[in-house]
């Protein structure tokens, strides 16, 4: 299968939208271990409850979602080969840069060194299958 610029485009932003939305996710869901009921079902309504009333849970969510709904239009285009690493890969780079910006833990060199060879990789697979 061949794969077009557009395909890759739709990965990025794939990997973009479920990147930034990952920390801000988790970040919304503080909280949600203070959240106690009685029964084992009481705790699942509760703890649904917490996250639906939560705009600063929901609205990340559904950004993420929206990403999982471009994925599914991206694979249309493009190679499962390519589409899983580049979408999967840059979604890990993209959470981590995201999560330096709010605040969290920041990067060892090691850290560093692994996105970059994670970024030749991700490129050297999709020069391959755009001009190979």
């Amino acid at each position: 299968m061949a794969v077009t610029i557009e395909s890759l485009m739709y990965l990025v932003l794939v990997a973009l939208l479920w990147g930034v939305t990952n920390p801000l996710i988790k970040r919304g869901a503080a909280g949600l271990e203070n959240v106690k009921a009685p029964t084992k079902y009481g705790q699942v309504f509760k703890e649904l409850s917490f996250l639906v009333t939560n705009m600063k849970y929901m609205v990340p969510f559904l950004v993420n979602q929206l990403g999982s709904v471009l994925y599914f239009v991206a694979l249309q285009g493009a190679d499962m080969s390519l589409a899983v690493p580049v979408s999967n890969a840059l979604t890990f780079e993209v959470t981590a840069v995201t999560g330096w910006i709010l605040g969290e833990k920041t990067a060892d060199r090691n850290t560093y060194i692994g996105m970059i060879l994670i970024l030749i990789g991700t490129t050297l697979s999709c020069w391959d299958k755009l001009y190979a």
